[in-house]
This record gives structure tokens, sequence and C-alpha cells, in this order.
């Protein structure tokens, strides 16, 4: 069963220091329950601080955080996670994810999978998934976690990146499909499509975005440093699109990549 609070949260990815700290403060001010980061973001600690002083109780808020490969070995990861709760101030997360699939294999997959589920069972935290992973590895940690165990899949979604194939792998199999970067640095923004259509809906081409990841069934996690973004993406529009302009939306895949550093794995191609 998923946990109901898992449901569109902010991303920090990029933010830093006093930025990241002022964004949480204002995205939990707004509303948002979902906050996640991740070790190599550089700031749990913020992060964490600005949870500390917004007094919302614990039990309502649904906190990600995503271990980084460099401490993926059995004499490393357990440490980091309990490094990261430090930072954030808490005694769990509800969500441990692997950021990224070992660089080239160099640690074997069941390695940090079997200490991401030690993670689970000693408490510190309530679900774990994976992040940035293919088919194939998808496929490789159902074999050594078992599919109940993994939550999400964190992956690279909007319009012009549609991760078809991989979305419809992971929820075919019950996982969770987190979407994250849905308005690809801006650049689905300015799209004329997108842009005539939520001018027809009279909302914004983000709040267009984000409905159209929630049809797909796709939890979001839109990251913004500014207050009336954050109201804006959280608001309920009430729009739902058709049929035809989810097809209209599903041309504009063009599998226009924004995440894909060298230690990225072989990718699925979008359909």
């Amino acid at each position: 069963m998923k946990n109901t609070s898992f449901t569109m949260g902010m991303g920090t990815f990029r933010l830093q220091g006093q930025v990241a700290y002022d964004s949480v403060k204002m995205a939990l001010e707004e509303g948002y329950r979902h906050i996640d980061t991740a070790q190599i973001y550089g700031n749990e600690a913020e992060v964490g601080q600005a949870i500390a002083d917004s007094d919302i109780s614990r039990d309502e808020l649904f906190i990600t955080t995503k271990v980084w490969f460099e401490a993926f070995s059995e004499d490393k990861f357990i440490d980091s996670v309990k490094d990261s709760l430090t930072k954030l101030k808490t005694d769990y997360v509800d969500l441990l994810l692997i950021h990224w699939p070992s660089p080239k294999d160099e640690i074997d997959m069941a390695v940090y999978l079997n200490e991401l589920k030690k993670s689970k069972e000693m408490g510190l935290a309530r679900e774990i998934g994976i992040s940035n992973f293919t088919i194939a590895q998808t496929k490789k940690a159902i074999e050594i976690l078992g599919v109940d165990n993994i939550y999400t899949n964190q992956i690279e979604v909007h319009p012009y990146l549609q991760n078809i194939k991989l979305v419809d792998f992971c929820q075919a199999n019950k996982i969770t499909v987190t979407g994250y970067m849905p308005f690809a640095y801006g650049k689905v923004l300015v799209d004329d499509v997108l842009n005539s259509m939520a001018e027809k809906h009279q909302i914004s081409p983000a709040q267009l975005v984000i409905q159209w990841l929630a049809q797909r069934a796709i939890v979001t996690i839109p990251s913004s440093t500014k207050r009336h973004n954050l109201v804006s993406n959280l608001k309920e529009t009430g729009v739902r699109l058709s049929k035809d302009e989810m097809a209209d939306i599903a041309e504009l895949d063009c599998n226009d990549r924004q995440a894909n550093p060298d230690f990225a794995p072989l990718w699925d191609t979008s359909r």
C-alpha cells in the first residue's frame, strides 16, 4: 500500500545555503508536505533546519533523500544514511533512494540494494526505492529486493522526454514513478503547443505540465525559489486534459534528456 502523503512535492536540486532554506520554508508554509533532497545536493542541513523551524508535525511530512554512489560499500552505506538523518534533524526518512546505479557496476547492485534494505529494517527509512534505473536495472533490482520493496523509481520525465517504455514497465510492476525535472529547466514552459493549450484552459504552462504528469499517474517534484510559483504549482486547477490533448503532448517527445552525466547508465529509448 503506497503512502497517501506521497503526492506532488518540492524538489531541491541546485538549491544551496540560504536559498535552499528559504525555498523549503516557503513551500511548507504554502502547504507542501513532500520534500525531496539528496546527499549530493549538499543541502540536507538547510532542508532539515527549514523543516524543524516549520513546527509541522513529523507525521504530516514525507521526506525523501538519496544515497550517493560513493557511499555504496558495506562499510559506508549505513553511516551515510545516519549522517543524512542528523542533517535533516529526523530519526527516519519516509523514502530512501539509490540516487544512481553504481557507475560501470563498480559495486555489485546486490551489495548496495541489500544495504538499502538494511536501512529500512533498521528503521532509518520507512520506504526504499531507486532512481535513474533503466528497465534492465529495475528488473535486476526486483530480483534482488522483490518488487514490494521498491516504492518508486525516480526518473527524468517531461514533455520532451516522456520515458514511455520505462514508465510503462514500472507501472505494470506497481512501482510508482516519480518524475523529476518536469519543466526541463524551463524549456517546455515556452513551447508553443503547451502555451496554447494552457491559455485555452486558463492555467499556466507549468500547471498544464503538472496536470499531464498527474494524468499519467506520475508523482512530480518541481523546484522553485519563488513563492508565487510554489503556490501556482500546488494549486488544484480542476482541469482535465482530453485524449486529443494528451496525444498532442505525446507528439512533443524528442528524447531531449537534461540529466545525462558521464556516469549515467545506457538509457532506454523513450518509446
